[in-house]
């Protein structure tokens, strides 16, 4: 069984390549270049380099959100694009969970944040325990204020991960001793986390057809939201 996963949600790009549970390869990068000049590169290289025909791939998987609404787009029909010609299975991946799955080690719970602006973040939390994940609660946006009173409860070993982990861990430091800022290397969500999450979605039967794939938005892009916003001002005016 082999699944060729790829992340595009936030600024790094990567793909990764497992085959049977085990990694064959991972490229990994993180230069701010537009995802739509660099994911099929990497893509290819690692194709390449592991002596792999795409032909060959039996799962496509993909974080398809939270995240960058034009990254999650790329991802998405990125992976249709290459699954659908082919009739294969695609794996739809919470980038949230794709994180939890890439910290390789420690007990305690994993707290998934990516930065959504405005004091907010988009966030799940994950039991983990020496490798294995148990997800706690949905994801869902909500402020930083809000999740610091809910991690209050929780005794345990705290691990934040995503890219708005710096940004919650400045803000928690005094109020909660628990909290675990993940070195950086590890931090961000990894291709091999999204293969992983797949993994577990495969022996679930929860895979899903290429027209089946579709992005996750847990808010309106910024312009709808707008939009949306300017409609209800003339409506109370109207």
């Amino acid at each position: 069984m082999k699944i060729l996963a790829v992340d595009t949600t936030a600024s790094p790009v990567s793909a990764a390549l497992l085959s049977d549970g085990r990694l064959l390869g991972e490229f990994y990068l993180n230069v701010r270049t537009t995802h739509s000049q660099t994911l099929m590169p990497v893509v290819s290289a690692l194709l390449e380099a592991s002596k792999t025909d795409v032909n060959d791939i039996d799962v496509f998987a993909v974080n398809a959100g939270p995240g960058s609404f034009t990254g999650v787009r790329i991802g998405v029909a990125s992976i249709k694009g290459m699954s659908m010609p082919l009739d294969k299975p695609c794996a739809k991946v919470s980038t949230l969970e794709a994180m939890a799955y890439g910290m390789p080690y420690g007990e305690g719970v994993v707290c998934a944040v990516m930065d959504a602006r405005c004091s907010q973040v988009y966030n799940a939390l994950f039991r983990l325990d020496n490798g294995k994940v148990e997800r706690i609660t949905e994801d869902r946006a909500v402020s930083i204020e809000e999740l610091a009173s809910e991690l209050e409860c929780y005794e345990d070993t705290v691990y934040l991960v995503g890219d708005g982990a710096e940004l919650c861990s400045k803000s928690f430091e005094e109020r909660l001793e628990n909290i675990v800022l993940v070195p950086e290397n590890i931090r961000f969500q990894h291709a091999y986390g999204t293969a992983k999450a797949a993994m577990k979605m495969i022996e679930e039967n929860k895979l899903c057809s290429s027209d089946e794939l579709m992005p996750v938005y847990l808010r309106l892009p910024q312009a709808e939201r707008e939009l949306k916003a300017r409609l209800e001002k003339q409506k109370e005016k109207g």
